[in-house]
């Protein structure tokens, strides 16, 4: 009957522990791809970047292939400013221009056209490596495609043959990709491509004849992207209801066992009384659950050590404590630590809260490398023995 009683209360705190642990974040990894994964919404101040950069551009269209290619190569710089809402979606504003070299009308002058511009655009980014793959915040390299719209602007300039192009606008659209090289925490090496098309407008002025229909800028950039604000996202595991049903299926197998139980008489009237037996001492083992990444001790876990502390106390038992950690998050240097932090942390409860003598304590941690359980969730714990062998 104790015995049925113990390993329902061990059952219960399981529930308990696994239903708070079960959203219980993590920070800064998950075990899935990032599309198959929930994250917690950060604040509005968070996952904020900025990056400076500077390369060079190319304008194509018209007859600007006619010209050599290193000919054509023009300086650029861009702002950009911009959020990620998940590790996989962000938007951004950036502003990018300079000079560009205008060759189309070369054949008419003689003289290359060289004028200012700026482009502010809104891009849409999506973080291919964490949504095809689990979430990391500290991976090294990571591949960004993205699409935007934005405005051309080009200044009026008279080249030196005295041709005057006035001032021109244009509607852009933006296509591209950006690598980020990890450096620090809060610092990438960002190494950035982008091709934009502009409308036929943006050499509009001394051209005649055909006009091209659309001028395109590829262009290449390299610069520091500089994160600002909370980087890491956290995530939030989904209940595992399938393991949840079947421990509730258990706890009320058991409660029926013991209320069939309490029917049964505690003597027969008939029959001798039983001999007196001194009441054997037993080794009592008892468990500390704990939530993932975690080593404080949960209220509801209380009851365990209470219980632990009573009858070592009772008995003038000694207490072994050994703490665990889960295998399949963290790594198993991390773990070990987790696993002594736990230990440490009920050794510090049964002494400074329910008096046992520290030198009745003995304490060991064994990080992920021994499960004593085969649920994963399960061996985020700490299990006290009572044995005086």
């Amino acid at each position: 009957m104790k015995a049925k009683v113990l390993f329902l209360t061990f059952l219960v705190g399981a529930v308990m522990s696994l239903s708070a642990q079960q959203y219980e974040p993590q920070i800064g990894f998950s075990t899935e791809n990032g599309s198959k994964t929930n994250f917690k919404k950060n604040a509005a101040t968070d996952n904020m970047f900025i990056t400076l950069a500077g390369g060079a551009n190319i304008l194509i269209g018209d007859k600007n292939g006619d010209a050599n290619f290193g000919d054509r190569i023009a300086p650029q710089g861009a702002l950009s400013i911009g959020k990620w809402y998940n590790p996989y979606l962000a938007f951004r504003l950036q502003i990018n221009g300079g000079l560009m070299k205008n060759y189309s009308f070369i054949t008419k002058t003689g003289v290359m056209q060289d004028y200012t511009w700026i482009n502010p655009h809104v891009d849409i980014m999506w973080d291919v490596t964490n949504f095809w793959a689990p979430y990391k915040e500290s991976k090294v390299f990571r591949f960004v495609p993205f699409v935007g719209m934005g405005y051309g602007h080009r200044n009026k300039m008279t080249d030196d043959a005295k041709v005057v192009m006035n001032r021109s606008e244009s509607l852009s659209a933006h296509f591209g990709a950006q690598m980020l090289f990890r450096l620090s925490r809060g610092i990438d090496l960002a190494l950035e491509g982008q091709y934009t098309l502009l409308d036929q407008e943006w050499n509009k002025e001394a051209h005649t004849g055909t006009r091209t229909r659309y001028h395109r800028v590829p262009q290449l950039m390299l610069g520091l992207n500089f994160n600002l604000g909370k980087k890491e996202f956290e995530v939030i595991e989904q209940m595992d209801y399938a393991l949840l049903n079947d421990l509730n299926s258990q706890i009320n197998a058991l409660r029926a066992q013991n209320a069939e139980l309490s029917k049964r008489p505690e003597r027969c009237p008939d029959c001798p009384p039983p001999p007196v037996i001194p009441p054997a001492r037993e080794n009592v083992q008892n468990v500390v659950y704990f939530r993932l990444n975690k080593s404080i001790i949960d209220p509801h876990q209380e009851i365990n050590i209470s219980t632990t502390a009573d009858y070592a106390k009772k008995h003038n038992l000694p207490i072994k404590l050994v703490g665990y950690a889960d295998r399949k998050t963290g790594n198993p240097d991390y773990n070990k630590g987790l696993s002594e932090r736990r230990a440490r942390a009920v050794a510090k409860q049964l002494t400074e809260k329910y008096g046992v003598p520290t030198n009745r304590i003995s304490i060991d941690w064994r990080g992920d490398e021994v499960q004593p359980y085969s649920v994963n969730e399960w061996n985020r714990v700490v299990i006290m023995n009572t044995d005086d062998k």
